[in-house]
């Protein structure tokens, strides 16, 4: 083990079964959250504790959890007419992509995590971007990342290395990640404190963490849960 990493931190599922991953590897590890004015950004108020959270699971995490940072990208949210920055119904468009899909995000996401990197003397940034259970986002794709690793690198006259542990992992596996990281515990921290409804909703509480249950979010955040479970009995 050697080296630092970025993780991209949202304070869902996905990015925090990534940030123990990260941080059963490295030996220093940064979040960064982004603030575009997401609809459902009560997912950047669980941040704070699910990294205290991670850091009481294992004492070699704890010691390995560094800095966390917010950037703030108001313009992205005032650019996108899309359902996840406007409170409008979530349905699929013309293009056959869903109206959830911000254009650009994960490019923007991944460029100024970057430039961060870049600063803070990190090689390794880590996102949760999965191309096996996705809503058919393109800038989610292997073949995206790929090619905006090479542009960063050539850019910013570096060597960075843009991860994805979760690329060709669907829900139910990336459940069974978690419990293989950090055991029970992991799993009973993610259903508890992230979020991933698009909606906002921290109302009801299911088998599978909180949500409204209903949006393309929980619903596949709860049929991953089913067959983990089914896959454990």
């Amino acid at each position: 083990m050697s080296e630092g990493a970025l993780v991209l931190f949202s304070g869902g599922q996905d990015s925090t079964t990534c940030l123990a991953w990260a941080l059963d590897r490295y030996e220093r590890v940064e979040t960064l959250g982004f603030d575009y004015g997401q609809r459902h950004r009560v997912e950047l108020e669980r941040r704070a504790a699910l990294r205290d959270g991670l850091a009481a699971l294992k004492p070699e995490w704890r010691e390995r959890l560094g800095e966390d940072h917010t950037i703030a990208l108001p313009a992205l949210g005032e650019l996108s007419d899309t359902a996840l920055t406007r409170d409008v119904e979530i349905k699929f468009g013309e293009s056959g992509l869903p109206n959830t899909f911000v254009p650009g995000r994960n490019i923007v996401f991944l460029t100024f995590a970057a430039a961060l990197a870049y600063r803070r003397g990190l090689k390794r940034i880590v996102g949760g971007m999965c191309e096996t259970d996705f809503s058919g986002y393109p800038d989610c794709r292997d073949d995206t990342i790929k090619a905006l690793q090479v542009a960063l690198n050539l850019g910013m006259e570096s060597r960075f290395s843009l991860e994805t542990p979760l690329m060709w992992l669907d829900k139910a596996q990336t459940w069974a990640l978690a419990e293989d990281l950090g055991g029970s515990a992991l799993v009973e921290l993610i259903v508890e404190d992230t979020h991933t409804c698009y909606l906002g909703t921290r109302g009801a509480r299911h088998a599978w963490g909180y949500g409204c249950g209903a949006c393309p979010a929980c619903d596949l955040r709860a049929r991953g849960f089913e067959r983990y479970t089914a896959a454990r009995a």
